[in-house]
Order: C-alpha cells, then structure tokens, then sequence
C-alpha cells in the first residue's frame, strides 16, 4: 500500500474546509495522514478542525501564504507520495484509487495529475480549449499557463528534495513556476478523467485581470530561468518571458504607465541580448 500524505493549506475559509476535508476522508482508498496547515486563520479554523476532525494532524504558522503553507505540510509529512488540496476544492471519492492504480501500472513516473470539473457560482462551466491538459514531456506545452491544478496532484516526494519547493516569494504563479521546473527533468502522468473539483466564484477567493496575471507569469519566469534549466528549455522560457513582457508592456502603454513603460522595455532589450548570447 502506496504511503501517501495528503496536505491541506487553508487561510480562512473555515465552512468550505469542510468539504474538502470530508471528500479526503470519503475516499475509497484512504491516505496514510491528512494534515491541515493553518495559515493564519482568524474566523475560528483552528477550533473548529479540533472539533469535528481531532483525530487529524493540524498544523499553524503566522500568515505566510499558500507557498509557505504547502512547504510546511511537505516538510512534516510522514508520507513518500503527497498530495495537495486547496480548501476551497474538493475530490471526487475515488481519486487516490485511480491515481494509485496509475502509480501501480506506470512506475516509472513520479508526478501524475488529472483533469477536473469547474465550479462557478454553484453552477459547472466548460473549460476553454486553451485550459487543455496533457502527459508526457509537457515543459513547452505548460509555459503559457498554469495547467496543472495543485489539488489534482500527486507526487513523489523525493522530487522535493531534487527540484525544491514552492517559490515563498511568488504570491501568484507558485504553482505554475514549480510545475515548470519539474516538467523540465520529469515526464508527467494524465488521467484524462476529472477527479477533482474546483469552485470559483466565492468570497474570499483571488482574481486577477489579464494584465495582473501576466504580470506574475512574468515573475515566475524570471526567476525560472535563474534555476539552471536545460538549454532546450532554457531557450523555450526565454522566447515565452519575451512574449509575456511584450503583452504586459503594450498595456502599460495604453493605460500611459510611463515609468514602468521604460522598465518592461529594458527587460525586452535584456533578454533578447540574453537569447542571442546563448
């Protein structure tokens, strides 16, 4: 039997944790340790997982942020696979089982992920063919966006102790920058099968306009490309950096950001110097 760790971070979100603590406890195949992270929580979070699931690990840190809350959970886990769920999602019951017969029938992968279901204001909306998810060697195919959910993951967690951990100084784009630095050594499992869903649309939640997510993309990039990529993908995250900047910059321009104008210019200059040199 599979060891697996499943790690919950939670921020205020008190009566939707619930939910997602309950389809991990409703699993066909049950998780070696559930561990909560508390992050901070003011709304009674703490006294209310003492309550209703004392039997589970529950774990608090000042408010630090999704990054440091996933990073805490990985480093006192017991498990040798993890697995995230952001407290405003929920897994279908039979997750782990498929996911663990993937593992069973496909050992040589470490990462495996899947689809999933959205939620928006109660009511299920289709993905865009944009948000499509593939296996594979998926480094190229994964710069444009994040496309992979970290609720939907599972992981083999010695990857931690090779690639790293979440970056704690993205606020946004976390996700999408460690998925990238994976996908750059490891080939990655689909289950083309939604088994996990995810809400949006509540109080609480984080939303950014294109401009703003271009804007972290951004970050995430840059500091991506500071980790020792090979050149294959090296060359692939600085023609997609460029692009990134290019589409921030022409809003910047627009709204007449004159200072910040000259800055996202500079970096274009930079990093084409920087591709052309290497």
């Amino acid at each position: 039997m599979m060891n697996i760790s499943v790690v919950i971070p939670t921020y205020n979100r008190k009566e939707l944790l619930k939910r997602s603590i309950d389809s991990v406890i409703n699993q066909t195949i049950k998780p070696s340790e559930i561990i909560i992270v508390d992050d901070g929580s003011n709304d009674g979070t703490e006294a209310m997982v003492k309550k209703k699931y004392d039997s589970l690990k529950l774990i608090k840190q000042k408010n630090k942020g999704a990054s440091a809350a996933r990073n805490f959970g990985i480093k006192v886990s017991s498990g040798e696979w993890i697995c995230f769920l952001d407290s405003d999602d929920e897994w279908k019951n039979d997750k782990l089982e498929k996911q663990i017969t993937a593992v069973a029938n496909n050992s040589d992968y470490k990462f495996f992920h899947s689809n999933e279901i959205w939620i928006k204001n109660g009511k299920r909306i289709n993905q865009k063919k944009k948000h499509k998810k593939y296996g594979g060697d998926i480094f190229k195919k994964c710069l444009d966006m994040c496309r992979i959910s970290p609720s939907s993951v599972l992981i083999d967690k010695n990857i931690f102790e090779e690639i790293g951990f979440f970056n704690e100084n993205l606020v946004v784009c976390e996700d999408y920058e460690l998925w990238l630095r994976i996908c750059d050594k490891y080939e990655v499992f689909f289950i083309d099968e939604p088994l996990i869903i995810k809400h949006g649309g509540h109080q609480g939640q984080l939303s950014y306009s294109v401009d703003s997510i271009e804007y972290h993309r951004i970050k995430a990039l840059e500091y991506l490309l500071s980790t020792g990529l090979s050149k294959e993908n090296r060359d692939y995250a600085i023609q997609m950096l460029i692009s990134k900047i290019s589409i921030y910059l022409n809003g910047l321009k627009k709204r007449g950001k004159k200072h910040e104008i000259a800055v996202y210019e500079e970096k274009i200059k930079v990093w084409n110097k920087f591709s052309i040199e290497y």
